[in-house]
């Protein structure tokens, strides 16, 4: 497991003692972490705070998003899915999508690069 994805995995400790749902994330440009985030949907009574958006919101406007990777410990949604359209993300990696098969297909309907 590379470096990254293990980044991505000690995200959802940060909010484990919370009562969080367990899903961290990543996002990688030129060999270094520019964002990260976990799930805060729990804690904030908010059903938009996935990981994904977490560490989208996290990594502020970088105005470019060429180039750049997206870890995520869970096959991301269809909303977080449309972000990584929306934002020119070219490749995400997936922890796992066993347990939710979330909208691999739709990003890979855009060209983006899926690694489960």
């Amino acid at each position: 497991m590379d470096e990254f994805m293990q980044a991505a995995l000690a995200e959802p400790e940060q909010g484990r003692l919370t009562g969080a749902i367990p899903v961290g994330s990543v996002l990688v440009k030129e060999g270094y972490i520019i964002g990260r985030g976990h799930n805060k949907r729990v804690q904030y009574g908010d059903p938009i705070t996935h990981a994904e958006i977490d560490c989208l919101r996290n990594a502020g406007r970088i105005g470019n998003y060429q180039g750049t990777t997206l870890y995520s410990t869970l096959m991301p949604c269809c909303m977080c899915a449309g972000a990584v359209v929306q934002f020119g993300i070219k490749k995400v990696l997936a922890g796992e999508s066993a347990t939710f098969p979330g909208a691999k297909e739709f990003m890979e309907s855009h060209d983006v690069e899926v690694v489960d």
